[in-house]
């Protein structure tokens, strides 16, 4: 831990790093989730089947991001390292297990509520509810954090920026939705906002981290792309798809992941 600790301080003090790519590619990302959070400022609260259609949108950017931006450049990577036919592929499917099974622990053991679900993990009863929903986005947006640093650290230019730009532009309604939460859970606007803006703040440090394993070796590379697609996948299925179809307008959810998804494709074909 304290060799990657200077690993990290090293690369950060190099301008031309991909450490330091990563770190800028994750603190647009948090920017997205500041900025989509400040019209919470001067708005009315969106209603019920708009904030649904925003969590489906997220969904579809992240399900696009990990087979175009994760999956398939991961495929490639273990083939250029020697792996075979069914070898490459087999790679992926360790490691996209590997990072869902990574979020499901940490899903059960970090306290946090769900807009909808309620309460999660340990000792969640003990904790204020403004720090449940802080811990819940950042679990959310850590596999998006991880998956920037690795984009950076093991992709071309264009396929990273693609991933980074699609990840922040769902970050934006994302954002917005989580400072509405924390509204309608009786915080003021300020608070709420400046509370939102905070979950985005895990994004750069997991891409840093992300970028810092895979400078290690080239040989984690698949690996890592593997993980974060499985980690996104998680979240996904498990937090944001169940959060968007609980209150009956699973057609308005669907309709923003299948939006999401196509742009998100566009974006990464069009740049990578």
């Amino acid at each position: 831990m304290l060799i990657l600790m200077y690993q990290v301080w090293q690369a950060l003090w190099q301008p031309d790093s991909v450490v330091m790519d990563a770190l800028l590619g994750g603190l647009v990302a948090a920017g997205a989730t500041a900025l989509g959070a400040v019209p919470v400022l001067f708005s009315q609260r969106l209603s019920e089947r708009t904030q649904d259609s925003l969590f489906g949108f997220g969904a579809g950017v992240m399900l696009a991001a990990c087979a175009f931006s994760l999956v398939i450049p991961g495929i490639a990577a273990a083939q250029a390292q020697g792996a075979g036919q069914w070898g490459a592929p087999g790679i992926m499917a360790a490691a996209v297990l590997l990072g869902a099974a990574l979020l499901l622990l940490l899903d059960r053991a970090l306290p946090h509520e769900h807009f909808i679900k309620g309460l999660e993990g340990r000792e969640a009863a003990r904790l204020r509810r403004a720090w449940l929903f802080v811990f819940a986005i950042a679990l959310h947006n850590l596999p998006e954090g991880l998956a920037i640093g690795v984009a950076f650290a093991g992709t071309t230019g264009p396929q990273a920026s693609a991933l980074t730009t699609g990840i922040a532009i769902q970050d934006v309604p994302e954002g917005l939705v989580v400072a509405l939460a924390l509204v309608s859970a009786g915080y003021s606007r300020v608070f709420s906002v400046v509370l939102a803006a905070a979950t985005g703040l895990v994004e750069p440090l997991g891409a840093v981290l992300g970028a810092t394993i895979i400078g290690v070796s080239e040989a984690l590379l698949p690996w890592g792309l593997g993980i974060a697609a499985g980690a996104m996948l998680f979240v996904i299925s498990h937090e944001i798809i169940p959060e968007s179809h609980r209150k009956g307008h699973e057609v308005s959810a669907t309709v923003g992941l299948m939006i999401g998804f196509v742009l998100m494709m566009m974006l990464d074909t069009a740049l990578g």
